[in-house]
């Protein structure tokens, strides 16, 4: 796996394996992405993935910052009222080293 699409696709199919229904990805607005939607029983998914081929500068866990995180949920609460969606929602991160996948729920 070389590219950031890639590793959303793994991503996604992953999600899907463990339950989780596609809804979207790359939701851009100038002021932050949202890398999947995904539906998970009652709750609206917003999924941030990273990818890194090793973990010489740090793991994927590492890559997320404070201001990412503002942007990410600024992204997901315009895209929550711009569709009228008026149910709960939370944060997940999926992170891939290399070959290793993990999937935290409810980061933030």
């Amino acid at each position: 796996m070389t590219t950031g699409q890639e590793a959303e696709q793994l991503a996604r199919t992953y999600l899907e394996k463990q339950g989780l229904e596609y809804v979207a990805h790359n939701v851009r607005y100038p002021f932050g992405e949202l890398d999947l939607v995904m539906r998970h029983q009652d709750f609206w998914v917003f999924v941030e993935v990273k990818f890194r081929t090793n973990t010489q500068f740090g793991g994927a866990l590492q890559a997320i910052r404070p201001k990412q995180i503002q942007r990410i949920r600024k992204a997901a609460n315009h895209y929550l009222q711009l569709n009228k969606i008026n149910a709960p929602c939370r944060f997940d991160v999926l992170a891939i080293d290399g070959l290793q996948i993990n999937w935290l729920q409810g980061c933030f």
